[in-house]
């Protein structure tokens, strides 16, 4: 091959230069509508009524954190209604986000939406929701909000919650549809009549509406809903990994449009209610290991078939031990034993069977 001129390698220079800084200025401008735009959607929620005191020691970037995520199962959406029921706009699910001192780790705690809690009274702009023995875990939502959701939590926990952020089903599909959708691994076919959904057994890309079925999908898989639980945690690790690739980071388009997405369907608590104020806590989060985010779900057991409770979920003792290791910062230990992560989308072979997802 011909070794290049000093003319060639200038204007090969030039070129390089001026489409840098096309990129940068372009890059800039999405940068400054996409902060606007973003900003604009984000709702601001009610304040928490804290049930517990925030620990002693002055918070720092990198204490530990507890961010209680939630989605919302209203089908007022476009598309958004792809089962027979109505919503009701409960918690369809509830996650309890650890990130340990230092935040290079994590840790998510799915909290079934039909056990049964005792939920405290919840007062909001000085008006107060009753409480009530034996609730199911999604009623705080439909009554009383987010706010209250972590209420409850707060007092069955003792666990001091330090923000939240509630998405809906429509910005749960634009996000998978900005990122170009997200891969999932489906161990047989699933045909639920109920529901109308089917999807063939394999590992498949999911759009938007897909990904909704798939996660939504309780009638024919293992578990009813512990199992649909366990699908969407396994989904959230496969859209963290999908959302944190070179193919998303480094496309200003998908980027902008993941924001706007999800800008535009959450809700927070007033603290952290800006896109400014959600950029400096994921900046803190930055240096987390994807493979050090597990998830699993708290400790329940069913009631007896001849109990008036039958067909609800009960917290067992060692749900206890599990919220002592979140106040005391300490990691999973058994609890994250072949627990689904960043790293292992379905968890071991036994969890991966039980819950109907690819080993």
């Amino acid at each position: 091959m011909a070794k290049a001129t000093r003319h060639q390698r200038r204007t090969a220079l030039r070129v390089m230069i001026a489409t840098e800084l096309v990129i940068a200025m372009v890059t800039g401008a999405t940068v400054v509508f996409a902060y606007n735009q973003v900003n604009n959607g984000i709702t601001e929620g009610d304040k928490i009524p804290h049930q517990v005191a925030p620990p002693e020691e002055k918070p720092l970037p990198t204490s530990a954190i507890n961010i209680l995520v939630m989605g919302s199962d209203a089908r007022n959406c476009d598309g958004c209604g792809i089962d027979s029921e109505t919503g009701e706009g409960g918690s369809d699910t509830t996650i309890l986000i650890h990130v340990a001192k230092g935040r290079k780790s994590a840790y998510g705690i799915s909290i079934p939406r039909d056990t049964l809690v005792d939920r405290p009274d919840c007062t909001l702009d000085g008006n107060t929701i009753p409480g009530q023995e034996d609730a199911t875990w999604n009623e705080a939502f439909a009554l009383g909000g987010p706010a209250c959701t972590v209420a409850q939590l707060e007092a069955l926990t003792g666990i001091y919650v330090n923000d939240y952020i509630t998405i809906d089903f429509g910005g749960f599909k634009d996000m998978v549809d900005a990122v170009g959708g997200v891969e999932v691994c489906i161990p047989e076919d699933v045909d639920d009549e109920v529901a109308h959904i089917h999807f063939d057994a394999g590992t498949q890309k999911l759009d938007g509406d897909e990904s909704l079925k798939y996660v939504r999908e309780r009638h024919s898989t293992a578990n009813s809903d512990l199992g649909r639980m366990k699908r969407q945690q396994a989904f959230i690790s496969s859209m963290l990994n999908t959302v944190m690739s070179a193919g998303t980071l480094t496309n200003p388009q998908k980027v902008y449009d993941f924001a706007k997405a999800l800008g535009g369907s959450i809700e927070t608590n007033p603290e952290i209610a800006s896109v400014g104020k959600l950029v400096k806590l994921a900046t803190s989060l930055r240096g987390a290991n994807l493979a050090h985010i597990k998830f699993v779900t708290a400790p329940t057991t069913d009631f007896p078939v001849d109990d008036p409770n039958w067909g609800r979920l009960q917290l067992t003792d060692e749900a206890d031990a599990l919220w002592a290791k979140v106040k005391k910062d300490e990691p999973l230990g058994t609890f994250g034993k072949g627990a689904i992560s960043g790293k292992n989308q379905s968890g071991d072979k036994a969890e991966a069977a039980a819950n109907g997802l690819c080993s």
